[in-house]
């Protein structure tokens, strides 16, 4: 006997007619759902407006585009829509529910081939090369704040181990994995960082400028703007940009909303709850297994 998801799903192929690669987009939202709705114990099938509404701030709260959420939301009034047609429910939960306004002013979010052309903008024949194709790599392959990046320390590099402990907002600190990209980047840039004199006092910073001292957050803006003029974006993009791109395309990818929450260190997580509560292997596979540059 089919669940009634499964039913969902031949309704979308066979009386819809909707591809496969959309109905597959509708499978990943209504997971993400139910994913959300196992922790207050509710099924898919019976969750209220509540429920509903407090799912969709918390998607709000991850940073990811207005028109991802709306899409998220489209694919769910449609599963309500349907549970109704089928008489399995009386009520609309989703009624009240209101899409994003796509007109609000976010940040932009850039393709995987617009993020390809800047890191492909960068001339490693330069000094600096090196170190920003490190720093870009990070941004976009760990979604990391720009004060996260420029604060980040030698002494917290796990290189072997594949990830970095991060000190982000309120001095709370979380274990991020490093894709392999960022890895190969950020030994080359230790080659050419010990070639630098470092000034005293700024030993313990990753990233450095020619000067031997620590980065500021102006110094990466820049950066980033004459990174995406040469490579001829017109978006208007900031080093956020690659963290909220970063969100974005792991969630359109299937990533679980939780995981992505911990990868951008918008719960409270302290150094003790590091090691007892978050399984940094999980973390680790779900960048491998849904960030788009690294499933190319």
């Amino acid at each position: 006997m089919l669940t009634i998801e499964e039913e969902y799903f031949y309704y979308l192929k066979f009386e819809k007619g909707l591809s496969d690669n959309s109905i597959d987009a509708y499978k990943n939202d209504l997971q993400k759902l139910s994913d959300f709705l196992s922790d207050a114990h509710v099924e898919l099938a019976e969750a209220e407006q509540v429920h509903l509404r407090d799912f969709i701030v918390e998607i709000s709260s991850l940073g990811i585009h207005p028109r991802s959420q709306a899409r998220i939301l489209s694919g769910i009034k449609s599963f309500y829509h349907f549970l109704i047609y089928k008489n399995k429910r009386e009520d609309d939960p989703t009624e009240l529910l209101e899409s994003p306004k796509i007109g609000l002013r976010l940040p932009e979010v850039l393709t995987v081939d617009e993020i390809d052309r800047i890191i492909g903008a960068i001339d490693l024949s330069k000094p600096e090369g090196q170190r920003n194709k490190a720093m870009l790599e990070i941004l976009y392959g760990s979604g990391l704040r720009v004060s996260e990046l420029v604060n980040l320390q030698i002494a917290n590099l796990y290189i072997e181990d594949g990830y970095m402990l991060v000190e982000g907002k309120g001095s709370k600190q979380r274990l991020v994995p490093l894709s392999p990209q960022s890895i190969n980047q950020l030994k080359l840039w230790h080659i050419d960082r010990n070639m630098l004199e470092i000034k005293k006092g700024h030993e313990q910073y990753v990233f450095l400028n020619r000067r031997g001292t620590q980065l500021t957050r102006a110094m990466i803006f820049t950066i980033v703007r004459e990174l995406t003029a040469t490579a001829g974006i017109r978006k208007k993009v900031s080093p956020h940009t690659f963290r909220h791109s970063f969100a974005t395309h792991l969630l359109e990818n299937g990533a679980n909303l939780r995981a992505i929450q911990q990868l951008l260190g918008h719960e409270s997580i302290t150094t003790t709850e590091l090691y007892t509560h978050i399984d940094i292997h999980f973390l680790k596979k779900t960048i491998l297994e849904c960030h788009p540059m690294l499933k190319k």
